[in-house]
């Protein structure tokens, strides 16, 4: 670290008139933040998972309070269940005792249903029957939102 050393005198210089000046040089601190900053920009979003599926999209939708951890269920294209996540594959038989364990644990959970936009109607019934017949009834569909050509002119 250095240290700027100027004439404590003014114009005039002699060896005796030259004092310290301790002042932070703040320049390598921000530096270094400002790389940090761009590093957790970068990996911030390859650190969520999630199933792909291609969500619906609606134009008047709005957020539910998040009051505490909601559980996820899935829907894919060809029928398959996840619970939360994407290693966590549920068969439909299973998926009731699992809805009904995780209803005794906290009666207040919330269900989100992320459904594929392909998904049959069928199917998506079939996983809304199963989420009441555990006793859930706070359920809601994840969509996203529309696209700005999807959207109607005003």
């Amino acid at each position: 670290m250095g240290a700027f050393i100027k004439s404590a005198g003014g114009g005039k210089t002699n060896r005796r008139s030259f004092s310290p000046i301790a002042e932070i040089n703040v320049t390598p601190m921000v530096d270094v933040m400002l790389v940090l900053l761009v590093i957790f920009i970068i990996t911030a979003p390859l650190l969520t998972k999630g199933v792909n599926v291609n969500l619906p999209q609606t134009a008047k939708s709005k957020p539910l309070p998040q009051d505490n951890k909601p559980l996820t269920i899935f829907v894919q294209k060809d029928g398959t269940f996840f619970l939360n996540n994407p290693e966590n594959k549920v068969a439909l038989e299973d998926l009731r005792a699992k809805l009904a364990s995780a209803k005794q644990s906290n009666p207040d959970l919330n269900i989100y249903v992320r459904g594929d936009k392909d998904v049959p109607y069928g199917t998506m019934m079939i996983a809304m029957s199963e989420v009441q017949a555990a006793g859930f009834t706070k359920v809601a569909f994840v969509t996203d939102p529309p696209k700005k050509s999807l959207r109607s002119p005003r």
